[in-house]
């Protein structure tokens, strides 16, 4: 058996043996690294960060003095919550969308975030 079917047999075990999610989670890694970013979990605090992951969620918090849309980007490694002030809606920002951000990490609450990051939508293909 040579190593190109090994691979074939070791992915088709793998594919029917595995957890969804978990496979979920492994695309969106193997994408996020294909499209240049760098993984949510290598991230630090203060680093420049390009990130791509598909959104979960999207949240409009009305703080008293200005509006934040709110959005959970997750890449397979670990979640990343976009926030852009002053913002109620973005166009194309939704739940499903494939997301590449790109910003200074901070840490709010425990959990990394961007922001005001630049984005790029990206084809769900």
């Amino acid at each position: 058996m040579s190593k190109t079917e090994g691979g074939y047999w070791k992915r088709l075990v793998r594919s029917l043996t595995s957890d969804v999610a978990e496979l979920d989670a492994d695309d969106l890694s193997d994408r996020s690294q294909a499209g240049g970013a760098q993984r949510a979990s290598d991230c630090r605090c203060g680093q420049e960060a390009v990130v791509l992951g598909r959104v979960r969620s999207v949240e409009l918090c009305p703080k008293t003095s200005a509006p934040t849309l709110e959005a959970e980007l997750y890449d397979g490694t670990e979640g990343v919550t976009l926030v852009w002030l002053g913002r109620r809606r973005i166009v194309g920002i939704e739940p499903g969308r494939i997301v590449k951000a790109r910003g200074r990490i901070a840490v709010r609450d425990g959990r990394k975030v961007l922001y005001n990051p630049y984005y790029e939508l990206q084809n769900t293909a």
